[in-house]
């Protein structure tokens, strides 16, 4: 007997979520545990995955829709099930069809479900037989590039117009210089007006350049540094460290382990020891309270394909530092595969961003809400150093923690920077 497939709530608070991208093409089986879809939160892109070996009979959600959680996104069966009668088993199961389907009887699938009527032959517009959905994101892009949808046959189920249907209009647009091209383009009339006594000059065409809508990511991200900008009042507390033993230390343990230490593996280790010594920094600011946590859990910046994405490694200080470098490895893998859970996000005071592999020397990072600082680290250098009054070669890195001076002042976040820059220099304390 087919199943509906709904859409599961992916964050704890959330009501609805875009549905990214389909996994499986319909009419084909998948095993358990396969990811069926990609679904796209306030954070991150998470997959869907199979509870159970089976199969996708139809397609009930275009990608690029607002689903609100619980709607059937999609109608499941057995490998190898046929389905005569496809309305009448959606109907059967709640979901009113229209044409081949439509959406819930109780709660509508896309949110909100926008229509338009196309023509039909006589001039008329027939409701019931061309009565077409759009999508709030296709109905968007064709609202910026002033697009015409009347006649225009998608590529999605039942030809319905999905995202990428738009984008090639679009592009075809712009190979032929902005000039219309096969699809009508909706114009407003110009109204009357006086002709000036000196010709206006025509406007320059812009051309040499491409557009991509926002994703449901990036936008998360813009909103969310903006915010934190706008409302936790930053300071910034800079310091040096030279990692020369750091360095050794790492690659000793390399040799004898048969786990791969990374250099950001011991300064995450490093961070949370500071953390642990410096207690007041393991805090939040919360609307009527600063939080104080009991464990020291700490966000790794991760740039992928979908956007920068920050899984938090758990209860860093009572770990070893094997334990936290094969945990790290296994959320920067699935955060670039577009893997990570909603809990995989959520929680920590403190992050860390390196931009060292990238050469980068010192930079300055945005807190990312609601933790309370976030550590920015710079590659390790040779410089020059001074020690016992002579001039050596040191390899040298350069760290700027900022803080928010709501729940922290400049004396505790002097005092944690003056922590973890010793227990980077004397490293054999994080294995301690």
């Amino acid at each position: 007997m087919p199943t509906l497939l709904r859409m599961p709530g992916v964050a704890a608070d959330s009501t609805e979520a875009i549905l990214a991208e389909w996994q499986i093409p319909e009419n084909t089986p998948y095993a358990q545990a396969d990811a069926i879809a990609t679904v796209e939160t306030d954070k991150a892109a998470v997959d869907i995955e199979a509870e159970t070996a089976g199969v996708i009979i139809k397609y009930l959600v275009d990608p690029g829709t607002s689903v609100e959680v619980g709607a059937p996104i999609a109608l499941t069966g057995a490998e190898g099930e046929i389905v005569s009668d496809l309305d009448t088993v959606l109907r059967e199961l709640g979901v009113l069809a229209e044409g081949s389907f439509g959406g819930p009887a109780d709660a509508p699938a896309a949110a909100p479900a926008d229509t338009a009527a196309a023509p039909a032959p006589g001039g008329t517009a027939d409701p019931q037989q061309s009565r077409r959905f759009l999508t709030p994101l296709v109905r968007r892009l064709a609202r910026e590039g002033n697009l015409d949808l009347t006649d225009i046959v998608g590529s999605g189920p039942n030809g319905r117009i999905v995202k990428r249907d738009i984008v090639a209009l679009l592009d075809g647009r712009q190979r032929n210089g902005n000039a219309p091209v096969s699809h009508p383009v909706r114009t407003e009339p110009a109204a009357p007006q006086v002709a000036p006594t000196v010709p206006a000059a025509p406007a320059p065409a812009v051309t040499g350049y491409t557009e991509e809508p926002h994703s449901r990511i990036r936008k998360a991200i813009a909103t969310r540094l903006a915010e934190s900008k706008q409302t936790a009042p930053h300071f910034y507390v800079r310091g040096s460290a030279r990692v020369d033993r750091l360095l050794a230390l790492r690659k000793e343990l390399n040799e004898a382990g048969n786990t791969k230490v990374s250099v950001n593996d011991l300064v995450i280790k490093a961070a949370a020891q500071a953390h642990t010594a410096v207690p007041a920094m393991n805090v939040m600011w919360t609307k009527d309270t600063i939080r104080t946590f009991d464990t020291v859990d700490i966000s790794v910046a991760v740039a992928s394909e979908r956007g920068l994405v920050t899984p938090v490694v758990r209860n860093v200080g009572q770990r070893s530092i094997s334990a936290i470098a094969s945990e790290t490895k296994d959320l920067v893998a699935r955060a670039r595969d577009g893997k990570l859970r909603q809990a995989d996000l959520e929680g920590g005071s403190l992050s860390i961003s390196n931009l060292g592999m990238f050469g980068t020397e010192e930079f300055a990072a945005i807190i990312n809400p609601p933790q309370s600082a976030i550590l920015a680290v710079g590659a390790a250098r040779q410089e020059p150093v001074v020690v016992d009054g002579q001039l050596e070669v040191g390899t040298v890195i350069h760290v700027t923690l900022s803080v928010d001076h709501r729940p922290l002042d400049g004396s505790t976040a002097a005092e944690w920077m003056r922590t973890f820059l010793d227990i980077v220099e004397s490293p054999m304390q994080i294995l301690l």
